[in-house]
């Protein structure tokens, strides 16, 4: 197809804004997908998708669509083809050209078909860099914000970086049709953010289609054409790959120079992975073949690649025969930054949990784990997250797919630790902390985070965000109700609740969005836990040391709920090092030994209780705490 009839956008937004309901109704109205097939989420393919609303996996399609220009008073960009003849005025260019205003509109003599790539993104935080690289391959995004909700973090984010990708914003206000819409006030904000005119901003309802054909004939008129050239040598960009059981690694392009034909020897930049095109061609939304792919096209890749680790989000797919010099910028290595240990509730299921693990990772780069071994809970993995949505998709998974009961530790980060030798560790489990005594120094991840929500909740969000050891840098102000916070904080003091305690202290209108800064010296020690005289590793933690008291008699107590009573007396301690800082002990059951008595000495009474207490003492000794699986994410919700 004639390259300036192709579109490439995306949709972004804030988790719950609507944007899969969005691209459903862009798949009806362009006829992609016919009625009977269509369903809800269509573009979100896995079961927890659909069950959690949100996009977990970003899913592109190509449409076929014939603007309609009639009754129009649309902004029209630069690139429209010459088939269209345009009435034009003569007027100057606005500044902001990333959102053109009403300088010319178009009459339409005859339909020209256009081609459009869609690709749906995930919203969460925790795959920002996958959002990123979609942007990348994109020359401009809808922006869609909830009417009733208004603009959140991840909507800052997300513009934050279609501003960086250098893209053309098409503002999109969804759900008009909710009693609880304000639509004025919602306008307002996109207007502060964005500075365009209220006129630009499409008012719609993608749960009934109010409004959604309006939003095609701006992308059509709106973002330009993509660039590139197709006699250049071939760099192509991945902005995702998955692995098929059935076919090897299928990577999500977007071909930038150049061309990639079927068979074709293809070379990943950054890895220097080559591999086969077995197969190329367009999503509509099921995979269609095509004979090449041309530069401006998206479309997927199918290899003979055996893991995603060959060919990574972000790298770039060159021919083997003519190799491009230079790759596509913005590459990064994802590394996870959450760790939690993961153990079957059996040791016979230990190979299953590896395996099914391996299997996981094959489709996400992302993954990484190693063994585990602990005294109480056996053989396990120790896996890395890029954040707790992620460790929750990945144990559901687990858990739904491969038929498992695990039981998952308390979530931690990782840390950089100098020895006085000289030599660096990065230790992602507190038992792997060396002896004290040799430390130089130990460094933990700080975030830079950002709080968007109403002013009239300012003072609670600064003392929590101050009771996390962050540190607020500034307070700005989307509009006149609406508040920006911008704030540093230690990582590993936000895994737990901070999320859930921000809800809670702003009514459910706080919202929140991070990215890792740096690693930061802190006096930071290990904090352990006995259970019956005996450590329980998976249960020891890293922490500040201002903070080591508290959480040590807050998390003894809470064990002390968890752990059932024994037999015997079972105490509970917390302790740095070879100092206990805090305690709590578990009762002993109490039979009455003494109810078969009747009558004669009381010494008889008494030589029956020192038996008792005798046998107690050696049970105490001898005896086994059986240690449930909730005591190994007390401190997941720390109240």
């Amino acid at each position: 197809m004639n390259k300036e009839q192709i579109r490439n956008f995306c949709i972004i937004a804030h988790i719950d804004h609507g944007k899969s309901t969005l691209a459903d109704r862009l798949l009806e109205l362009t006829g992609t997908v016919e009625k009977r097939q269509m369903r809800e989420q269509l573009l979100d393919r896995m079961d927890l998708e659909r069950e959690k609303g949100i996009t977990i996996k970003l899913a592109p399609v190509r449409m076929k669509y014939k603007p309609k220009f009639t009754n129009s008073h649309l902004p029209i960009h630069n690139n429209l083809p010459d088939t269209i003849d345009q009435k034009t005025e003569s007027s100057e260019p606005k500044k902001n050209d990333k959102l053109l205003t009403n300088d010319r509109r178009p009459t339409a003599t005859r339909q020209v078909e256009y081609e459009l790539n869609l690709i749906d993104t995930p919203g969460h935080v925790d795959f920002s860099y996958e959002v990123s690289r979609s942007l990348e391959a994109c020359e401009g995004a809808l922006l869609v914000v909830d009417a009733s909700q208004g603009i959140q973090a991840q909507t800052l984010a997300n513009v934050y970086l279609a501003l960086a990708a250098d893209l053309v914003i098409i503002p999109v206000l969804n759900k008009i049709d909710l009693p609880a819409a304000d639509v004025e006030r919602v306008t307002r904000e996109i207007i502060s953010l964005l500075g365009c005119k209220p006129e630009e901003i499409l008012h719609i309802s993608a749960k009934t289609g109010q409004g959604v054909e309006a939003v095609l004939e701006r992308i059509v008129t709106v973002v330009p054409s993509p660039s590139g050239d197709i006699s250049e040598l071939t760099r192509a960009l991945i902005f995702d790959s998955y692995y098929d059981d059935y076919r090897g690694v299928i990577l999500y392009v977007r071909v930038v120079d150049g061309q990639i034909a079927k068979n074709s020897q293809i070379l990943m930049k950054a890895t220097s992975a080559e591999g086969l095109a077995l197969e190329v061609g367009a999503l509509k939304p099921d995979m269609s073949p095509l004979s090449s792919l041309e530069a401006g096209e998206i479309g997927y890749i199918v290899t003979n690649l055996r893991s995603t680790r060959e060919a990574k989000v972000g790298d770039t797919v060159t021919l083997a025969k003519q190799p491009a010099e230079q790759a596509l910028p913005g590459y990064k290595d994802v590394k996870p930054f959450v760790y939690a240990g993961m153990f079957p509730d059996s040791n016979e299921n230990y190979q299953l949990l590896k395996d099914a693990i391996e299997k996981l990772s094959l489709s996400d780069s992302a993954l990484q784990f190693t063994t585990e071994n602990s005294s109480v809970l056996g053989f396990g993995v120790r896996v890395g997250f890029l954040g707790l949505l992620h460790m929750d998709i990945v144990r559901e998974r687990l858990e739904r797919e491969y038929n498992l009961e695990l039981v998952v530790t308390n979530p931690s980060t990782d840390y950089q630790v100098s020895l006085n030798s000289g030599e660096e560790l990065d230790i992602k489990s507190a038992s792997d902390l060396p002896d004290p005594a040799t430390i130089h120094e130990t460094r933990e991840p700080w975030i830079n985070g950002e709080v968007v929500l109403p002013k009239e909740y300012i003072g609670p969000v600064i003392q929590l965000i101050t009771s996390k050891r962050g540190l607020q840098k500034n307070i700005s102000y989307v509009d006149a109700q609406l508040a920006v916070i911008a704030f540093e904080a230690p990582l590993a003091n936000l895994l737990t609740d901070f999320y859930d305690q921000l809800k809670s202290t702003t009514s459910g209108y706080g919202s929140f969005n991070y990215e890792l800064a740096d690693y930061r010296a802190e006096d930071l020690v290990r904090l352990d836990f006995y259970v019956a005289g005996e450590i329980v590793e998976a249960l020891s933690v890293m922490v500040h040391r201002s903070e080591a008291p508290g959480l040590g008699r807050e998390t003894v107590g809470k064990l002390k709920d968890v752990i059932p009573r024994q037999n015997f007396q079972v105490s509970l301690q917390a302790a740095i090092g070879g100092k206990f800082i805090a305690r709590e002990d578990i009762s002993a059951y109490r039979k009455d030994v003494t109810t078969g008595l009747y009558g004669g000495d009381v010494s008889r009474k008494k030589k029956v209780l020192a038996k008792q207490a005798k046998g107690k003492k050696r049970m105490r000794r001898f005896g086994k705490v059986d240690i449930p699986a909730e005591a190994f994410t007390v401190m997941l919700k720390r109240d």
